[in-house]
């Protein structure tokens, strides 16, 4: 019997092909990024609130309202990194190195315990303002051509699935350095008049509260953090696909082409979805506080956030690759969907909640936790290839209109994003007035009466149980291109680049 042939493997022969080396290079850069963001996106609101003593309602007019510089600024910034032509080292790679110590800087500066100097409410929300303007400002200054870095690293399909991968990861380690460390570092243990550490009764778990002091030594480790990773970054990419400046932006004809493009405007949507719900999960934060009475955990709730990704992300790759995209955003999303709804249901029945929990009706932390588990394997799909589909729709911007802009289509993402960020802080702090929270009694721990406590599991469950389905609902229903249109879409553009290539070298 002859013995079955093994297949050759299969070779990649693209020109613009990339390696690990260069993949993980990008990686670090991402993870500097999330550094920043993390800390920023999971902790400024409890650094507010609990240490500056602002109202959550002023808290959530100053994110409106600094928000809206960013209409302004983030097409000033795609303008800008539009316009400017490349150096020796590339278009969008000398950004890394230009804007990481400002934006490090930035950080920072949002975390200086200022009521030690002050406890004027009014100049703390003042100084609160002009931070964050700066932060946003440089968030938006680093993101925009790193965004758009990605699409002149490659032009390779796969070596782009390979990159959001990639991404992804760096988002991971940077979101989970953050995540896991900073609760065992910001907080304090609230204490009774006699010096004793307070306990709560219903879990037997010492009461903590935040410290403004190791709050701000925890910034400036990560700010600066932040600066090595990006110069690290910046040292090991490399820009392959031409990108040469545009002088003349017509912004009409730039950003309401956009506009009328379907899976610009659908993707633009997830992402202020999506942006939007790993934004709001920083409340979480005070639904463990109040609620669980245990900051501990934080911890276990990042590793229920990112196991899934872990397990999964070597796997995505050869997923996108036999499945598609789409396919796999779109039918996989489902399963957050699902659980974010049933989590939200049981956290808010009463018959259910005193029947699991007799003397105290409260929702277990072991199944909030669980709903947190099986709602990132559903969602793991769509964090790890957003930004590769992020790429497909600026291909499909050339393939249509003969127009490549990356800077353009990065910063009206950046925006949708950060606009899903600015309506999950504003409604979060909105929806914690509403629940009455107080930070002078949030440390008292879960009480049966307390209404306040009821209603913070009520924001962290209903909200994403929401913004769960919509996710879904674009992806599946929404998003048009799947793996049949966008297959002569990568011929075209390889085919151009090809030709671009074989007339520069030609005219020389």
């Amino acid at each position: 019997m002859a013995k079955k042939q093994k297949q050759p493997k299969e070779v990649n022969n693209h020109p613009n092909r990339i390696g690990i080396k260069e993949a993980a290079g990008y990686t670090i850069a991402e993870a500097a990024n999330m550094f920043n963001l993390t800390y920023i996106s999971s902790y400024l609101k409890i650094f507010m609130t609990d240490v500056l003593k602002i109202s959550p309602a002023n808290a959530g007019f100053m994110f409106i309202i600094t928000r809206l510089w960013d209409c302004i600024n983030d097409p000033i910034w795609g303008a800008m990194v539009s316009k400017k032509a490349p150096t020796k080292d590339g278009k969008f790679r000398p950004y890394l190195k230009w804007v990481s110590i400002p934006l490090g800087i930035a950080t920072i500066a949002c975390f200086v315990p200022y009521n030690v100097i002050t406890e004027n409410q009014a100049i703390l929300l003042a100084i609160c303002y002009i931070t964050y303007i700066f932060y946003g400002m440089m968030y938006t200054g680093m993101n925009i051509p790193f965004g758009s870095l990605a699409s002149v690293i490659t032009d390779d399909p796969k070596g782009r699935t390979l990159l959001s991968t990639f991404r992804s990861i760096g988002s991971g380690i940077g979101g989970a350095v953050v995540s896991l460390i900073a609760p065992m570092v910001i907080y304090t243990a609230v204490t009774n008049a006699d010096g004793s550490p307070k306990i709560d009764p219903a879990t037997n778990t010492v009461i903590k509260a935040a410290d403004g002091t190791k709050m701000f030594w925890f910034a400036l480790a990560m700010g600066v953090l932040s600066i090595i990773f990006y110069l690290w970054g910046f040292k090991t990419t490399k820009e392959r696909v031409p990108s040469e400046a545009e002088p003349k932006v017509d912004f009409k004809k730039t950003y309401l082409g956009l506009l009328k493009s379907r899976p610009f405007v659908t993707v633009a949507l997830a992402g202020v979805l999506i942006s939007g719900q790993l934004q709001f999960n920083s409340f979480n934060a005070y639904l463990y506080k109040n609620y669980f009475s245990n900051t501990n955990l934080s911890i276990l709730g990042t590793v229920c956030n990112y196991l899934p990704m872990v397990i999964l992300i070597l796997l995505t790759p050869k997923l996108v690759e036999k499945f598609g995209k789409k396919e796999l955003c779109g039918n996989m999303s489902v399963i957050s969907a699902f659980a974010a709804v049933l989590i939200a249901v049981l956290a808010n029945n009463d018959k259910f909640l005193y029947w699991i929990d007799p003397q105290y009706g409260r929702l277990p932390w072991w199944m909030f936790m669980l709903s947190l588990l099986i709602i990132g394997f559903g969602y793991t799909f769509v964090s790890l290839t957003c930004w590769a589909v992020v790429m497909d729709v600026i291909d499909y911007q050339e393939y249509t209109t003969g127009i490549r802009n990356e800077s353009a289509v990065y910063a009206v993402y950046t925006f949708s994003r950060k606009f899903g960020q600015t309506l999950a802080d504003a409604s979060g702090l909105f929806l914690l007035q509403w629940a009455q929270y107080d930070s002078e009694t949030a440390g008292n721990g879960f009480i049966e009466a307390n209404d306040t406590s009821r209603k913070i599991m009520l924001i962290c469950t209903v909200i994403p149980a929401i913004v769960y389905t919509g996710v879904w609902l674009l992806m599946k229903f929404g998003y048009p291109l799947d793996r049949k249109r966008l297959a002569p879409i990568y011929k075209f553009i390889r085919e151009k680049r090809e030709a671009e290539a074989a007339e520069a070298e030609s005219a020389e």
